[in-house]
C-alpha cells in the first residue's frame, strides 16, 4: 500500500497534526448510504414514532414485531457478509443504520444494538465456519434474535470474575453449563444465546453459542421475570439461568480461555455503536425543543426569544454537530484500517476485529462523550418544556429516562474514561504509538523562552487548529509528567486518570468538529460557529482538569513551570465571543425550525 493511503493508527491523533482531508464526515455519504439512511428514517417515522406509547407501556411483543420488520428490510444484516445471508456493507454504513434506527426510543435502540452488535458480532468475528453458517443467516434475516450473556450478579465491571461453570460431559460430546446471568437484553424473545463460562478451573472465561430451540432439555435454560427499569421499558431484560444445560462441543466460540478477549472486543464495537445510537436521539430532542419553544408563549412572546432558552438550543445543536463529527470520523478510521488489513491479505473477519481493536481508545472516547451529551440534551429539553417536560404527555421525560442507561452499559462511563487513558499508556509501552518523545519535546518547550510574535491567523480555521495543537501539548505535559512520577502505579491514580481522560475526550471531539467545519463549510457558516463555540468551551474544561492534575502530583518550581505552560497552551490570540456565537447558532436553528 502506498504511503499516501496509509491509515492512521489508534491514538495517533494526539501526536499528529491531522488535516481536514484526513477525516470523514456525514456530509460525504455515498448515494447508496443516503438511500439507506432515508429508508431507515422513513420506517422509524412511520412505524415507531406514532406507536411510541406502546414502548413506554412495556409492550415487549411490539418491540419484537418491529425488530422482525427491521429484519425484513435488511437492517439486521448490514454488517454480516453476503456469504452468511447479510448485506456485507462497510463499518460506516453499519454506524449509519444504528444512528437512524435508534433515535426515537431507547427500547428499540437497545434491542437493535444488542442483536446486531453483541448478539451477532462475536459469532461473526470468532465463530468457526460451522457456527457462522449455522447461526448468522437467521440473525441477519431477523427470523431469530440474539442475546449476549456476560454480566453476573457479583461480577459487575469485572467480566472475568463470573461464577458460571462449564464441565465436559462423560462422553466428551457436550459441555454442561450451570450458572446465572443478569441484565440480558432481548432475553425474552431471543433464540440465539452467546454466553460465557469458565471450563473447570480455567483462569479465563470461554464463549459458547446455542439456540434455545435446539436444546435437548428446554427446562435447562430458564428466565427470570422482565426487569422493571427506569427507561428502555419495552426492551426485554431478564435474568438467565443455566441448569445442567448441554451445549455441543463444536459450539465453543473461538478458543478455550479466550472468552474475556471476545467479550472485550465485542464491547469495543458496542462502544462506538452506542455513540451512533445517541446521535439521532439528540437531533430529535432538539427538534422537539425548537418546535415547543416556538409555540409556547410567555409574556406575549415565544419563549425562543429569551436568551436563556436560546443558549440551551444553541448548545444542544452544537452538541449534536460535534457528536456527529467525532462518531463518523471514528467509524471511517475503523473502516479504513479494515480495508488496509484486507488489502494486506487478512481475511475480513480478522481485519474487522483488528480494525476495531486498533481504535479502542477512540471507541471509549466516543461512548463517553456522546452518551454524556445525549443525556444533557434530554435534561435541557425537559427544562425548555418546563413543567410539561416532566409529563408523560410530552416526549422529553421518556427521552431523559432512555438516555440514562447509555452512561452505564457497554462499560460505565467511568470505566471507559479509565480505559481510554490506560489503553493509550499500554500502546505507548508496546511501542505502537510514541507519546514519550513528543512529551519530552513539550518539556523542552516549557524551558525555552516563548515567542512574542503575533501569528498570522488569516487563513480559515488556522488559529483554531493551533489551539488544538497546543491542547495536545497540555495532555502530553500532564500525562507525561504523571507517568514519570507514578510509572506502573499510575493505574491506581484514578482521580488523575479521570482528569487526563476528560482532556483526551475534549481534544478528539473538538478537533473532529473543527476539521469537519473546515472541510465542508465556510468561515461564516453556522457549522463553523458551532465548531468554534465547542472549542472555546473545551479549552476551559481542559484548563480546569489539567490544573487539578498538575497541583495533585507536583510542587515547587515544577508545578509553577507546568501551570505557566498550561496558561501558555490554553490561550487564544483572538478570543472568540461565545455569546455572539451562541446567538448566531440559535437564530439559525430557530429560523430553520429543525436541526
Amino acid at each position: 500500500m502506498s504511503t499516501e493511503t496509509k491509515t492512521l493508527n489508534g491514538g495517533e491523533f494526539l501526536v499528529k497534526d491531522i488535516t481536514a482531508q484526513e477525516i470523514f464526515s456525514i456530509e460525504e455519504l455515498s448515494e447508496e448510504q443516503k438511500m439507506l439512511r432515508d429508508s431507515a428514517k422513513e420506517f422509524i417515522d412511520k412505524e415507531v414514532v406514532p406507536n411510541k406509547e406502546r414502548f413506554e407501556k412495556k409492550d415487549y411483543a411490539y418491540t419484537e414485531e418491529v425488530m422482525r420488520k427491521i429484519g425484513e428490510l435488511g437492517f439486521l444484516g448490514i454488517a454480516v457478509p453476503e456469504a452468511y445471508g447479510g448485506l456485507g456493507m462497510g463499518f460506516v454504513t453499519t454506524m449509519l443504520a444504528c444512528d437512524y434506527i435508534s433515535g426515537t426510543t431507547g427500547s428499540l435502540a437497545t434491542a437493535y444494538g444488542a442483536h446486531t452488535g453483541i448478539g451477532t458480532l462475536p459469532i461473526l468475528l470468532y465463530g468457526s465456519e460451522y457456527l457462522k453458517n449455522k447461526y448468522l443467516p437467521d440473525l441477519a434475516a431477523g427470523t431469530k434474535f440474539g442475546a449476549y450473556c456476560l454480566t453476573e450478579p457479583d461480577a459487575g465491571s469485572d467480566a472475568n470474575s463470573g461464577k458460571t461453570r462449564a464441565k465436559l460431559s462423560e462422553d466428551g460430546k457436550h459441555y454442561i453449563i450451570n450458572g446465572q446471568k443478569m441484565w440480558i437484553s432481548n432475553a425474552g424473545f431471543a433464540d440465539t444465546f452467546t454466553l460465557f463460562a469458565k471450563i473447570d478451573d480455567d483462569k479465563n472465561i470461554t464463549g459458547f453459542v446455542i439456540n434455545r430451540s435446539e436444546l435437548e432439555n428446554p427446562e435447562s435454560l430458564t428466565f427470570g421475570e422482565e426487569e422493571h427499569k427506569l427507561g428502555i421499558r419495552a426492551s426485554s431484560t431478564r435474568q438467565v439461568f443455566f441448569n445442567d444445560m448441554k451445549i455441543p462441543v463444536e459450539n465453543l466460540l473461538g478458543e478455550r480461555n479466550n472468552g474475556f478477549k471476545i467479550a472485550l472486543n465485542a464491547l469495543n464495537v458496542g462502544r462506538i455503536k452506542l455513540a451512533a445510537a445517541c446521535l439521532d436521539a439528540q437531533r430529535r430532542i432538539l427538534n422537539h425543543s425548537l418546535t415547543y419553544s416556538t409555540e409556547r408563549k410567555q409574556f406575549g412572546v415565544s419563549i425562543n426569544t429569551f436568551g436563556a432558552i436560546r443558549k440551551k438550543l444553541a448548545e444542544m445543536a452544537t452538541g449534536a454537530f460535534v457528536s456527529e463529527a467525532g462518531s463518523y470520523r471514528g467509524a471511517k478510521d475503523v473502516e479504513n484500517k479494515i480495508e488496509e488489513l484486507v488489502a494486506g491479505g487478512m481475511n475480513h473477519e480478522e481485519a474487522e476485529l483488528k480494525g476495531v481493536e486498533e481504535f479502542a481508545v477512540e471507541c471509549s472516547i466516543l461512548k463517553v462523550f456522546v452518551s454524556d451529551l445525549a443525556q444533557h440534551s434530554a435534561d435541557e429539553g425537559i427544562q425548555i418544556f418546563g413543567g410539561m417536560g416532566f409529563s408523560e404527555d410530552t416526549p422529553m421525560e421518556s427521552a431523559w429516562r432512555d438516555s440514562r442507561i447509555s452512561r452505564i452499559y457497554e462499560g460505565t462511563n467511568e470505566i471507559n474514561r479509565l480505559l481510554a487513558v490506560g489503553m493509550l499508556i499500554k500502546r505507548t509501552m508496546q511501542g505502537k504509538i510514541d507519546l514519550l518523545t513528543p512529551a519530552k519535546n513539550v518539556g523542552k518547550e516549557l524551558m525555552g523562552i516563548p515567542s512574542f510574535d503575533i501569528p498570522d491567523y488569516s487563513e480559515y480555521m488556522s488559529e483554531e487548529k493551533e489551539v488544538i495543537k497546543n491542547l495536545k501539548k497540555v495532555f502530553l505535559m500532564v500525562s507525561g509528567s504523571a507517568l514519570q512520577k507514578y510509572m506502573m502505579d499510575i493505574e491506581k491514580q484514578q482521580h488523575l486518570l479521570l482528569n487526563a481522560s476528560e482532556i483526551l475526550n475534549q481534544i478528539y471531539m473538538a478537533e473532529s468538529a473543527i476539521l469537519r467545519a473546515e472541510k465542508h463549510f465556510d468561515t461564516d457558516s453556522v457549522e463553523a460557529s458551532m465548531a468554534r463555540l465547542n472549542l472555546y468551551k473545551a479549552v476551559d474544561i481542559i484548563a480546569t482538569n489539567a490544573k487539578e492534575g498538575i497541583v495533585s502530583f507536583s510542587e515547587g518550581d515544577e508545578q509553577r513551570m507546568m501551570l505557566a505552560g498550561l496558561r501558555r497552551f490554553t490561550k487564544y490570540v483572538n478570543t472568540p465571543n461565545p455569546i455572539a456565537l451562541t446567538e448566531k447558532i440559535a437564530s439559525h436553528f430557530i429560523g430553520k425550525g429543525s436541526y
